[in-house]
């Protein structure tokens, strides 16, 4: 199969096949009473590292109401305020409080939902939003409906853009997503990507015993994190990723190269968004675009050096 790195949005615009997530770049912020952050951040480097990516080529950025309480959404809109070539994607269903930046809770209330957008296009400096998520994975749909309703209403009072078409959803090199793969692909839906470096671990930088501070999500144990228990890399995941390294570098990729280049050669119509916190970073991951997807012989070689469980039912991920 030929690997276009070229992807159409619902609005038609083209865009390469890779966008960047900012829920790193959102610093401190607290949901549940627990960390909900990636620790302390610099906005001028994050700044600097938005401008990096739009500079290589990047135009599809990937943010949240609920990301530092709306403090990714400025950093955002601070930069791509004079690009309006770039398409951002934000999610609503969680209330945040700017001044203590904390989630105070879940919403699905469709009053609520508007009026929260209304402080995502004055954080982002748009007059319109391409792309709105519900953050709320765990609605059924019969509660998501009334939010949808809502959402498709405000989207026909605007440009009377196609209605639902995208749907972000976790896959890396430890889970291939082969439920939500097909079904995305059966719906013609756009697959965004989340957490295709698997919360930074195919990244490279952890190793077994490294401890994330207090401030840091991945300190935390919740159910849906999988790739580190008690704040370190779980013994299961750093086994495969000492198997799975040399493959990932082939022909020069770094590690975050080539877990990206899986995503893109695992599925042809996926558009990762990996998060970043530096410029250097930022560059790193724009480096897959020129790299592309892995070969078939290399993607063949990773499936067969990683032990995937069976994906089970859906869940939280």
């Amino acid at each position: 199969m030929i690997h276009s790195m070229i992807v159409a949005l619902p609005d038609g615009t083209e865009i390469p096949r890779l966008g960047l997530g900012t829920w790193a770049i959102g610093g401190r912020w607290m949901a549940g009473g627990s960390p909900a952050g990636w620790g302390e951040t610099d906005d001028d480097v994050s700044r600097a590292a938005i401008r990096t990516a739009i500079a290589a080529g990047v135009r599809l950025y990937d943010t949240a109401q609920a990301y530092g309480a709306g403090q990714s959404e400025r950093l955002l809109g601070d930069v791509v305020a004079a690009h309006p070539e770039v398409r951002i994607v934000t999610k609503v269903g969680l209330v945040v409080n700017e001044g203590s930046r904390t989630v105070e809770r879940a919403t699905s209330d469709p009053d609520e939902i508007e009026a929260s957008l209304e402080g995502s296009r004055r954080r982002l400096k748009r007059d319109r939003i391409d792309v709105v998520l519900l953050h709320l994975n765990g609605l059924s749909p019969p509660e998501a409906t009334p939010v949808f309703d809502r959402l498709a209403t405000l989207r026909d009072r605007g440009a009377g853009r196609p209605g639902f078409a995208v749907v972000e959803h976790a896959m890396n090199v430890f889970f291939a997503a082969d439920g939500m793969t097909a079904e995305t692909g059966r719906r013609g839906l756009l697959p965004l990507i989340r957490s295709p470096l698997a919360m930074g671990l195919l990244g490279g930088r952890y190793p077994v015993g490294h401890r994330f501070g207090p401030d840091d999500v991945r300190s935390t144990t919740t159910d849906w994190m999988d790739y580190f228990k008690d704040g370190t890399v779980t013994g299961h995941h750093a086994a495969a990723l000492d198997r799975l390294r040399d493959l990932l570098t082939r022909g020069g990729r770094s590690m975050a190269q080539g877990a990206l280049a899986w995503v893109l050669a695992r599925n042809p119509r996926a558009v990762p968004v990996p998060g970043f916190r530096s410029v250097e970073q930022a560059q790193d991951l724009c480096g897959a675009l020129s790299a592309g997807p892995l070969d078939p012989e290399t993607f063949s070689a990773v499936e067969s050096a990683v032990a995937r469980p069976p994906e089970g039912c859906p869940r939280e991920r």
